[in-house]
């Protein structure tokens, strides 16, 4: 494939992203919007899904300083249905009595993820949603109603809030709050079971809040977790600038470049935490800042993954440039990046349970497939450049690449493992029910980037002898130290046989 084509399939690519970002209107997040949305039919119900979310149980705390007003929010944990409002066909409204108080019934289900087997006739030995005549004889349900089987140990849960269509009105609305008393993995359904409101549509929205505020459970471990690697990024960043300003004389090329990549990781971890602190207090994701912070994390992904190239290359070590390749690592760079943001904002900027399994695999089969072929070509190159230093007997540099295969060879081993962990987790837990601890998955890759960033920067730190390290341009490459002490002796070989010549001829003479 010629490489004007293979850049066609690449702007193609973008063109896709940008595609997505259009169709993406409202970022999801714990106020779930309903925009004239429609409910679909399953067994004998009308179903819609209002959302799902981690929440804490509510805690209370006292604050004697704080407003009347802030005093509900303190520590509270809910679920507030703000004007959700049920609209049914105008025909259906129109073959109604104007003096019948009910005409109709919407109702909402709030459950926890493990009481889902209390939602409908499984109980009853039967797969209908709704109550009917032959159900209701036996007084476990009534006639019209979603059937519930209530927990004996908590009478209040699964809980269900009730809208009534009255006279020929076309419009009902839900307007209440739910506290959240017990920790756990929420979902919230809308049913009806009437066939004559079919074509309803639901609009306006929910809150969902945690006690310490609106970033969802899953996601508010993150919060912190992005506040440390803030202070650890800086940290690094501090002590290798003091190390890079001391030795300014002495740096190398690719010292700017591990800067450059420490530079996009401090953005990229501070942009993130401040993204889920907005979120936390707000309850919404702003798109622009959502799309700043996985632009960050796609382009510090693409540089990392150029440097180790780079390095394991052996560029700025054994070699001055990358030669003829440097396009080919380029072109891949920036097919990655391509890669990588569609993933991220795929990921971050909508709700993944709105896209269908094919439309997931579309976007992370691209990205796994160049991770496997910069993983392939960063360990093939690091084979040569070993090999390399192994024949010239550059002892100094050979021992620094066999520091760094180490690393990458345990880090490459621990990501295998936790993509082993990761398919586990996500196969056994298909409920979110281990929504407390899943944050760790994607808190893992970020950690073990820095960990491997920490290792470069160790290995390659500046030093006051960067020539044992760099490479020299008076030498080259085949004048190492093996080249230099081969020399050395062949000088001293040829004055040894000159002065042996020498002394035969005064024998002769004698």
């Amino acid at each position: 494939m010629l490489w004007s084509e293979k850049l066609n399939w690449v702007v193609f690519y973008f063109v896709g992203i940008l595609c997505v970002c259009s169709l993406i209107t409202n970022v999801s997040g714990s106020i779930h919007e309903y925009k004239n949305e429609a409910f679909y039919p399953k067994s004998n119900a009308f179903f819609f899904h209002g959302g799902s979310e981690g929440l804490y149980a509510s805690k209370l705390l006292h604050s004697p300083d704080a407003s009347s007003s802030d005093k509900p929010l303190k520590g509270k944990s809910f679920m507030r249905f703000e004007t959700v409002t049920f609209v049914r066909p105008k025909e259906s409204a129109n073959k109604q009595n104007e003096m019948q108080t009910i005409t109709g019934m919407v109702e909402a289900i709030i459950l926890e993820v493990k009481e889902r087997e209390r939602i409908g006739g499984s109980f009853l030995k039967t797969d209908l949603l709704c109550c009917t005549h032959n159900l209701s004889k036996e007084g476990s349900c009534s006639v019209g109603e979603v059937i519930i089987h209530i927990d004996p140990e908590n009478p209040k849960w699964p809980r269900r809030i009730k809208a009534f269509f009255q006279g020929t009105n076309e419009e009902t609305q839900i307007s209440e709050e739910v506290e959240i008393e017990r920790t756990g993995m929420y979902y919230l359904y809308f049913m009806y079971c009437d066939p004559q409101l079919k074509g309803t549509m639901i609009k306006g929205r929910t809150v969902w809040k945690n006690p310490d505020g609106y970033l969802p459970g899953k996601m508010a471990p993150l919060m912190t977790f992005f506040g440390l690697m803030s202070l650890a990024y800086l940290v690094l960043g501090l002590a290798w600038f003091l190390r890079f300003v001391q030795l300014w004389k002495d740096i190398i090329q690719l010292h700017y470049y591990i800067t450059g990549v420490i530079a996009l990781g401090m953005c990229e971890v501070a942009v993130w935490y401040f993204e889920y602190a907005n979120f936390n207090s707000t309850g919404s994701r702003p798109m622009g800042i959502t799309l700043w912070a996985v632009t960050f994390t796609s382009v510090k992904k693409t540089v990392s993954r150029l440097l180790l190239l780079a390095v394991s290359m052996g560029y700025g070590v054994v070699r001055p440039t990358l030669g003829g390749l440097t396009f080919k690592v380029i072109f891949l760079g920036l097919v990655y990046f391509v890669a990588s943001e569609a993933l991220e904002i795929f990921e971050n900027l909508g709700n993944i349970n709105d896209f269908s399994g094919k439309a997931k695999l579309f976007f992370v089969l691209p990205v796994t497939v160049l991770d496997v072929c910069f993983i392939l070509w960063i360990f093939s190159s690091l084979s040569r450049t070993l090999e390399k230093l192994q024949m010239r007997r550059n002892l100094a540099k050979l021992e620094l690449y066999r520091k760094f295969t180490n690393a990458l060879a345990a880090c490459v081993l621990l990501s295998i493992a936790w993509i082993g962990f990761e398919l586990y987790f996500n196969a056994t837990d298909p409920l979110n029910e281990l929504w407390q601890i899943a944050w760790i998955i994607p808190a893992f890759w970020a950690l073990l980037a820095f960990i491997l960033l920490v290792v470069i920067c160790a290995l390659w730190a500046p030093s006051r002898n960067p020539t044992r390290y760099a490479y020299s341009e008076e030498m080259g490459d085949d004048f190492d130290e093996e080249t230099v002490s081969l020399t050395s002796s062949g000088i001293k070989n040829v004055e040894m046989a000159a002065n042996l010549g020498e002394d035969l001829e005064e024998d002769k003479r004698e």
